[in-house]
């Protein structure tokens, strides 16, 4: 039997030590993993944040529809009761129920 060699004791040093330290690698892979994709996950979370989705579009267009409707409404009910009072005698309201029946219009015309 032969003695190792300076040169193959540091060889049989390094496996052992590097064979030794993997069990303890695993950890600092798994946070280089972390630190590697921390920056491509930002970026994917603010181009979510900065765009809207076609279901969001949606959802917003709809509940401006819903309130332009509630606006309409409420101009025609005070529209209504401006007329009557105009029927009544009150020239003040017929101009009121003009004035709101243009107001109709212009919200009906706008664009969506």
């Amino acid at each position: 039997m032969r003695w190792p060699t300076d040169t193959e004791e540091d060889e049989m040093r390094t496996l052992i030590i590097a064979v030794l330290m993997a069990p303890l690698l695993g950890g600092c892979v798994g946070a280089v993993k972390s630190v590697v994709t921390a920056p491509v996950k930002a970026v994917g979370q603010v181009a979510d944040w900065s765009t809207t989705s076609q279901d969001e579009s949606d959802r917003n267009r709809g509940r401006e529809l819903r309130k332009r409707e509630e606006r309409v409404g409420k101009l025609s009910r005070e529209r209504d009761k401006a007329t009557q009072k105009c029927r009544n005698g009150d020239q003040a309201q017929c101009q009121r129920a003009e004035v709101l029946d243009h107001e109709i219009e212009a919200e009906m015309a706008a664009p969506y």
